[in-house]
């Protein structure tokens, strides 16, 4: 279809991975407008380039809505009735379209077959291209102004519903505009200017600063499996999460403990990230298992050193002297003579052992936040506001994140590729 120079065009706002992979999906169901897309920067995908370490970790190998949802701490609720119609298989199946193979690691992460985030950057910009997207850069928004308030979706014809200002004093007119700009303060500016309430930003996916004795030295030590209870004074429930564990120089990090931080941001931020933190070693041993499986070794390796033999494969031999040595335990003591108080201290250390978090790290540089335009005030069937008609949103500007793992993008191809395509049925209806 041929595009209407006199026909308003779709406006997008954002040249990340919501913001592009939208603008991609309107251009080619070819509604005979133009679409113009905004990136207030020089350079488009930036978060694209550098997610994965470079490798880019396009979405997770999970084909479930209900298993899917379980990992966005905000918006699960909203999110599942998306992904009944966009999701991980189909992001797989946009991309293989358009000759972009994504292969699965280990722990359900999906990359591109070269381990490269160019080979996503170029499929996206090559789309966009050849769809027709009007791509500029330095192109700064600072109003978006409601032509038409109330009277539908798009207008009619060649009606705009929006006029728009840009901070070097172009103006454009447009026949909808989607946002999708981030976590980026212009973006929720917009939002909020045209009636939006905004739920306040706080840190998600962090690492956790615990100084203690306990993990000294330990720097590089892994745990296969653990499980974390974070304690907040004056919060109730209990938050809790399993995973991988790491001991880094400043304290903790891994899975389990971005997953911890995601689902705990903003009780975290209230309390100035002053928490305490539970560690189960042994998450798959109760604290009566683990006081029969030390007894047991006491009987079973009597004459050999407690400091030295570890009675559980499971942890790291550095760990072990490390907490031993933390405990007072002599050198040469060997099991026979391990007396039951030093035994019910380390049952108590194995299964539960206390940590204060005094404040937070990163996340080397996928930098996830909470918060954002706020869920209720947009119909996730669309991706258009309740409060503005015609007004689309997609990605991390919504009060929805997700925990590492891809999840974050796909939360974005997922809510751009609605938000465009309801904007297009919408044009037809009008």
């Amino acid at each position: 279809m041929s595009l209407s120079e006199d026909l308003p065009p779709y406006v997008v706002v954002g040249g990340g991975a919501a913001g592009y992979f939208a603008a991609i999906r309107l251009a080619e169901l070819g509604a005979g407008r133009r679409v113009i897309l905004l990136e207030a920067t020089r350079q488009v995908l930036t978060k694209v380039k550098i997610s994965g370490g470079g490798r880019c970790n396009v979405t997770h190998h999970c084909f479930e809505p209900a298993k899917l949802v379980e990992n966005y701490p905000r918006g699960a609720r909203e999110l599942h009735s998306c992904f009944t119609r966009f999701q991980p298989r189909d992001t797989v199946a946009w991309f293989a379209a358009r000759g972009v193979a994504l292969k699965v690691e280990a722990d359900g992460r999906m990359f591109p077959t070269t381990d490269d985030s160019r080979t996503i950057v170029d499929a996206l910009e090559l789309a966009a291209r050849q769809a027709g997207v009007d791509v500029r850069l330095g192109a700064s928004l600072q109003q978006v102004e409601p032509e038409v308030p109330g009277s539908g979706s798009l207008g009619t014809g060649g009606t705009p519903r929006f006029k728009l200002r840009l901070k070097d004093g172009q103006e454009l007119a447009a026949a909808a505009v989607l946002l999708a700009t981030g976590s980026s303060p212009v973006g929720l500016q917009l939002a909020a200017a045209v009636g939006h309430q905004i739920e306040p930003h706080a840190p998600s996916l962090f690492t956790f600063n615990v100084k203690d004795q306990r993990l000294a030295d330990l720097a590089g030590v892994a745990f296969a499996q653990v499980r974390l209870h974070l304690v907040v004074a004056g919060s109730k429930g209990r938050l809790e999460r399993t995973g991988p564990l790491l001991i880094t120089h400043w304290g903790l990090s891994g899975p389990a403990v971005l997953k911890l931080s995601a689902f705990g941001a903003s009780l975290l931020q209230a309390s100035a990230y002053q928490a305490e933190l539970s560690i189960a070693f042994l998450p798959h041993l109760s604290s009566k298992e683990i006081q029969l499986g030390l007894r047991q070794f006491k009987l079973d390796a009597a004459k050999r050193s407690v400091v030295k033999n570890p009675p559980f494969t499971e942890l790291p031999r550095r760990f072990w002297q490390q907490l031993l040595m933390c405990m007072q335990v002599r050198p040469e003591l060997v099991y026979a003579d391990l007396d039951k108080d030093t035994m019910q201290r380390l049952v108590f250390e194995l299964s539960e052992g206390r940590y204060l978090i005094s404040g937070k790290g990163i996340f080397k540089d996928e930098f996830v936040s909470a918060g954002g335009v706020r869920l209720k005030e947009v119909d996730f069937r669309h991706m258009e506001s309740r409060i503005v008609p015609g007004l689309y949103f997609a990605g991390e500007v919504l009060a929805l994140d997700g925990i590492t793992g891809g999840f974050n993008f796909q939360a974005a191809w997922t809510t751009a590729w609605i938000a465009a395509t309801a904007m297009v049925a919408a044009d037809a209806q009008s």
